[in-house]
């Protein structure tokens, strides 16, 4: 019994000792964190890090690392930027003319062949047998016309008899030029030269008439046809230098020309239908592909900023001017009015003008009015206050000699 009210008594001892010892710690860090006067003046020394208002970039409330785009004028190409679909300069799908059953393939997906080449063979027999039917009734209708002839011309045969077999001669060699025709309908040629695509066809298989076979493509030129507005149409003539992308080869420029413009203007859209064509020996152009032609209608010299410098939002365009106010750099909110957007440049119609220091980064991360840190780039200037080359004040960095202590931890 006494045993076990020492054990309860030694617990109780301890546990009364970590309390107090616990206590001791908690007002021993608080004086050594708030102590007095002297402790507050440290703590807001250390988080001025230099003249009144000031702190370092990152520091909570103070100026923003930014980098700098000066405005230039630069040279904007005004175009007019419409869409087509490009084609070959020949395009059609090959069917067959009856229902037959395919005797032979002669060709292989994408070969390129030349104009007149026999791709299909259908079973023809039927058809040798009409042509050689059709052979045997001209032979015997021409020498029947033949000794009529020689009668006729010796007085033994009238002119009306000797006419009907000239008539029924040549009904013979019509019928078997039709013969002929019908064997040549199972023969299915390029009509012109190009490139076969992709085909399911075999020998074997039954084809009728108007089903697909294969497709031929001439796409030497790729022609694309697009719609321009009608108060263009003085500015568009045959011959005139087109550019154009595709969206399968972002940023490769295609070189074309306008090869035709349409005799008239669709009545409904006021628009005028324009041809261009391109080159393409390369081949990497495919018929059906979208492309984004560009119609040049001069150029222009403007003010400019990259395109990081600009915000939008809604309809508004910003940018961030940078001002000097003593030895401060503030960013200044101001709207502008854009135009074009070429190679990464934005073309500035009215809000600033050329030499202006923006912001060219970061427009996300202040705010109008705010101050901010010009970075440095080579050649740029290190004397605190002192103009940078680019015609504002250099940053304002901490005074030379050591830092402030760090604010101590709470």
């Amino acid at each position: 019994m006494i045993k076990r009210h020492f054990f309860l008594f030694a617990a109780l001892v301890v546990l009364a000792l970590m309390v107090v010892a616990g206590g001791l710690k908690v007002l021993t860090k608080k004086s050594g964190g708030e102590g007095g006067p002297a402790a507050m003046a440290q703590g807001k020394a250390g988080g001025a890090g230099g003249p009144v208002g000031r702190r370092g970039p990152g520091g909570f409330g103070g100026p923003t690392m930014v980098s700098v785009a000066v405005v230039q004028p630069r040279a904007f190409q005004d175009t007019i930027e419409v869409l087509g679909v490009a084609k070959g300069r020949q395009s059609v799908t090959l069917t067959a003319a009856a229902t037959q059953l395919v005797e032979r393939v002669r060709f292989s997906d994408g070969q390129r062949v030349p104009r007149g080449a026999v791709l299909v063979e259908l079973k023809d027999t039927e058809q040798d047998a009409g042509i050689a039917q059709a052979e045997a009734r001209q032979v015997e209708a021409k020498r029947a016309y033949d000794r009529y002839k020689t009668l006729g011309d010796q007085g033994w045969a009238s002119k009306a008899l000797v006419d009907q077999r000239e008539a029924t001669w040549r009904s013979a060699q019509a019928d078997l030029a039709a013969a002929r025709a019908r064997k040549g309908d199972r023969m299915i040629r390029a009509p012109f030269a190009g490139v076969v695509g992709l085909s399911d066809v075999a020998p074997g298989a039954l084809v009728n008439p108007g089903a697909p076979i294969v497709t031929l493509d001439d796409i030497s030129v790729i022609r694309v046809d697009f719609q321009v507005p009608e108060r263009y149409l003085g500015q568009l003539r045959e011959g005139q230098t087109l550019l154009a992308v595709a969206d399968a080869f972002p940023g490769e420029t295609i070189t074309g020309r306008i090869a035709k413009l349409d005799t008239r203007v669709d009545e409904r859209t006021r628009a005028i239908t324009a041809r261009a064509e391109f080159a393409n020996g390369s081949g990497k152009l495919k018929p059906g592909m979208l492309i984004r032609v560009g119609v040049s209608r001069g150029q222009r010299n403007s003010a400019s900023a990259p395109e990081s410098a600009v915000s939008v939002q809604g309809d508004n365009s910003f940018v961030y001017v940078l001002q000097q106010r003593g030895d401060r750099t503030m960013a200044e909110q101001r709207p502008i009015v854009a135009g074009l957007r070429q190679q990464g440049y934005v073309e500035i119609v009215d809000g600033v003008r050329p030499g202006e220091r923006l912001v060219a980064d970061g427009l996300n991360k202040i705010q109008p009015g705010q101050p901010v840190l010009v970075a440095r780039t080579p050649g740029m200037g290190a004397i605190p206050g002192k103009a940078d080359p680019s015609g504002g004040a250099a940053p304002a960095a901490y005074p030379r000699g050591p830092r402030p202590p760090p604010r101590p931890a709470v």
